[in-house]
């Protein structure tokens, strides 16, 4: 059997105050071979009991952010 691609990724939404917010991926759902349910896999649990489902998006569209930024920060210069 060939591994299934999953057909949402589950998210959880960070709220940061004075920034914006920061979807956090924690999963994937994979929908049944019947089409009638989907189960979902996580390798964390949101804080606030709320999970997001999303499409899975290409590789270079991710992370998820808001308005577009990112949460990763230039490490050049910082070297020892």
């Amino acid at each position: 059997m060939a591994a299934q691609q999953p057909t949402y990724q589950a998210y959880t939404v960070v709220k940061r105050e004075g920034q914006d917010d920061f979807w956090l991926n924690i999963g994937a759902a994979f929908m049944h071979q019947d089409g009638e349910g989907f189960n979902i896999v996580l390798q964390a649990l949101p804080m606030n009991g709320k999970i997001v489902l999303r499409p899975p998006k290409a590789q270079a569209e991710e992370p998820h952010e808001t308005a577009g930024k990112t949460n990763v920060r230039s490490l050049k210069g910082r070297e020892k």
